[in-house]
């Protein structure tokens, strides 16, 4: 009897023992979810950090900030340039049909001078925009903002045609397949710059653009560097980090950040996240 009540007590136990298996796998694979929709639904929505477009730190120069619909500007009435432009672009912005106007145009908001299109006839330089038409085709009125001279700096015609309108297609590239990214681009200028026109509007040495992606597989930044010149070498030739933009230029860029990402996004060098050969 005592053999028999000993395999009972243990068969009894083995199917309490499944029976809790069974009950916990379901329940761990749970939490389990829970904590990676957690992860994903907390780890880099835009939408948290706000102004994360606008950069920081710019003391040593004359500034406007003019928040347009499809961007932002610094614009500079001494220069007759922007010292940035930022913005967000997403990717439903991406599919927007507005024709390109083509008519450049005053800052209406602007306040002091700004260039003309003859301060750019027979100057060399092309009109180049910062925030470009092709971004902004999702609406008739964001179009004509992008045709401001606040936008535009005089900019070499074989970097404004090729490596520069490259990066800007290679841009909307990202944005469909993230969803969404910030946009920060500028001049860079020479102590003592050179001018075209008579509004004395200056010439830039060098262009800076930031690229921040948080909606990817992984959140990822990285920054261009180019001169003002011809530019006809492989894109990833003027990759750079984006901490050494902000050394060049001074500006702080995606301060909102928590410290920790923002130190790990802005030194990390990892062109090949980004498909650049």
């Amino acid at each position: 009897m005592k053999a028999k009540k000993r395999r009972k007590s243990k068969s009894t136990f083995k199917i309490g023992y499944l029976l809790a298996i069974l009950v916990l796998i379901p329940v761990c694979y749970g939490l389990h979810l829970y904590s990676q929709q957690t992860v994903v639904n907390t780890a880099m929505p835009i939408e948290k950090y706000d102004n994360l477009e606008l950069p920081r730190g710019l003391t040593d120069r004359q500034q406007q900030v003019i928040q347009h619909t499809g961007y932002t500007v610094s614009y500079n009435k001494e220069w007759r340039i922007p010292n940035w432009v930022a913005y967000e672009l997403t990717r439903e912005e991406t599919k927007g049909k507005e024709k390109r106007s083509d008519r450049f145009t005053s800052d209406p908001l602007a306040e002091g001078g700004m260039p003309t299109n003859s301060d750019y006839a027979h100057s060399g330089y092309d009109k180049g925009h910062m925030a470009p038409a092709a971004d902004m085709k999702w609406n008739s009125k964001v179009m004509k903002e992008s045709f401001y001279f606040s936008n535009v700096c005089p900019q070499h015609p074989e970097l404004n045609r090729r490596k520069w309108k490259d990066l800007e297609e290679k841009t909307r590239n990202w944005v469909i397949a993230d969803s969404a990214i910030i946009i920060i681009c500028g001049p860079v200028v020479d102590k003592f710059p050179r001018t075209i026109g008579s509004n004395r509007v200056v010439v830039p040495r060098q262009f800076f653009k930031v690229i921040l992606s948080l909606y990817g597989a992984s959140p990822k930044a990285i920054g261009f560097l180019f001169d003002n010149a011809r530019s006809v070498s492989p894109l990833k030739s003027y990759a750079v980090t984006v901490d050494s933009v902000e050394k060049l230029t001074g500006m702080d860029f995606f301060a909102p950040l928590p410290d920790e990402l923002e130190e790990q996004l802005e030194g990390s060098f990892q062109p090949n996240k980004w498909g650049i050969e």
